[in-house]
């Protein structure tokens, strides 16, 4: 897989209309109604989630104290290794991994029989968008929270026409940014990675919300992806963005 090829965009640095539309988006409601099947998906996903902490802790204090439950969640998961990884690295909560792709989540499934899966990994098919919308209305509720939150190699959109299309550029941005205290992305196109970080650092000043982004280069020493892997063995530069949320300030009304 050494012919995998790099980004072709006629888009030579940060698009300029990016702080224009963060701050518009900020300003407003993702309003679009969620899918059924990613309704029912998600509703497995709160079933797991409920199985894997009642097996922990059956204690009866425990649950009277509705504390929020942490969950980590693994965007556009693809196969899954992803969230096997992730999972190994977070054993004592739940991570979701989410793809709307039923082929790669047959993949995953396949190598999780295979594997020795981790019991706090679990995976289902959905829209990002909607699962997102779902997640922020349980943390709303002060049900979650979601400490870390990993969307690696999202397909970039490189045309400068294709622009909203990227999840810094679309309405979703402001939903989904602040839901987690982590935030880690990985591309394979810099320009990707350097309009994340500042849309980051925009949506953090529109929305009053401490937002930390950090963009670097990425040098894994295993890849823990596919297409990281696709990407490596290609000898192409990758890239990391990490954003951190922190506390909203007193005049904020989010």
């Amino acid at each position: 897989m050494t012919g995998a090829r790099s980004v072709k965009s006629n888009q030579d640095s940060i698009h300029k209309d990016l702080e224009e539309l963060v701050r518009k988006y900020a300003r407003t409601s993702f309003l679009r109604p969620v899918a059924d099947h990613t309704r029912e998906a998600f509703a497995k996903a709160e079933e797991f989630i409920e199985s894997f902490y009642e097996s922990k802790d059956q204690s009866s204090e425990c649950k009277d104290r509705r504390t929020p439950v942490q969950v980590i969640l693994d965007s556009g998961c693809g196969t899954g290794e992803s969230t096997i990884h992730i999972a190994k690295r977070f054993p004592d909560i739940p991570v979701i991994g989410i793809d709307k792709s039923l082929a790669r989540l047959d993949k995953a499934e396949n190598a999780g029989r295979n594997l020795e899966l981790p019991s706090n990994a679990f995976w289902v098919r959905g829209e990002l968008l909607d699962f997102w919308k779902l997640a922020h209305e349980k943390m709303q509720e002060g049900l979650w929270t979601v400490p870390y939150h990993a969307i690696f190699f999202p397909n970039p959109w490189p045309k400068q026409s294709e622009a909203t299309r990227r999840f810094h550029m679309h309405p979703i941005f402001p939903t989904m940014l602040p839901m987690a205290k982590v935030t880690e992305l990985r591309t394979n196109w810099e320009i990707y990675a350097q309009e994340f970080a500042k849309a980051a650092t925009i949506l953090g000043s529109e929305k009053n919300i401490e937002l930390c982004a950090e963009y670097k280069e990425y040098r894994p020493e295993e890849p823990e992806t596919a297409f990281e892997r696709k990407y490596m063995e290609a000898r192409q530069q990758l890239w990391q963005v990490i954003v951190t949320c922190g506390q909203p300030s007193n005049s904020s009304k989010t």
